[in-house]
């Protein structure tokens, strides 16, 4: 009997590599597929070599990106949520926070603090997606407020960075009245001339998008980022229709007029200073 040898190609013999690969030494990037080596991706700031496709990240992350070395100081870490509801709905509210406690570092959907960008003095928060995807409750919008009384206080610009699924579902109206209180802090700064720039990230959806993160000054996302109210899936069911290439992306956003600017991740931090310094000086 003979034996007939199939010849391995580039795409076997890649794929023998990669499954031969040591555990938590590479990863695959989600839009082109391409193996990166971990330390060449942190060096990138976690975007793709070849297609610059933005991982999301974490705020201990962004601070690091952003802020000057030792510069940041984190406020009201022990703002913490409640359930004043009852709510239950698979299971009580209470056994989801206690869930997400254990999986996230963070202590609620958004971290506050403030530090300096470039020697400049700013008030800052930034969205934990990996909380019960960065829903927005009482606490988010709680130290959203306290952010910004900081900011005018000191009168120092103030820099969101914006990552959720929407508003908590478990806080029931709770969570929406959180947009108005949002949106009226943000009508003070307006009133009082300082700056508020508003970071939105993938994704950036529901009560969040539909308030605080699309008031700033100055609107800036990353690339490719998801950008609406309802997902891209809900809306094709309710109006029956096919929507169109790049729905709701921040280039499509930014052609639409939501948006002022899409900057890399690399890039974000000289375009801040320089936003920073038209609007203060």
């Amino acid at each position: 009997m003979a034996w007939f040898f199939r010849p391995k190609t580039a795409l076997s013999e890649r794929s023998q590599v990669t499954t031969n690969m040591p555990d938590g030494l590479w990863t695959k990037c989600d839009k082109c597929a391409e193996i990166i080596y971990k330390k060449q991706l942190e060096e990138m700031l976690y975007t793709c070599p070849k297609c610059s496709n933005h991982f999301r990240i974490s705020t201990q992350e962004y601070i690091s990106i952003l802020f000057d070395d030792h510069s940041f100081v984190e406020t009201h870490q022990n703002v913490r949520s409640t359930d004043p509801l009852g709510f239950v709905d698979t299971k009580p509210y209470t056994r989801r926070l206690e869930e997400a406690y254990a999986k996230s570092p963070f202590p609620d959907a958004l971290t506050t603090g403030y530090g300096t960008i470039e020697g400049r003095k700013i008030s800052f928060s930034s969205m934990n997606f990996g909380f019960v995807g960065g829903s927005m409750g009482s606490v988010v919008g709680e130290k959203f407020a306290r952010a910004a009384n900081l900011s005018l206080q000191e009168r120092i610009p103030f820099i969101n960075i914006s990552a959720s699924g929407g508003a908590r579902m478990q806080e029931a109206a709770l969570s929406l009245m959180q947009m108005a209180k949002t949106s009226a802090k943000l009508a003070q700064l307006s009133e009082a001339g300082i700056p508020y720039i508003s970071i939105l990230t993938d994704p950036t959806t529901g009560g969040v998008s539909a308030s605080f993160a699309m008031l700033g000054d100055v609107n800036i996302a990353e690339p490719g980022a998801l950008i609406g109210f309802a997902g891209p899936r809900v809306i094709e069911q309710t109006i029956r229709k096919k929507l169109p290439d790049g729905f709701q992306s921040s280039e499509f956003v930014l052609e639409h007029g939501f948006l002022d600017l899409i900057v890399h991740r690399k890039e974000m931090k000289q375009t801040l200073a320089r936003v920073l310094g038209l609007l203060c000086d």
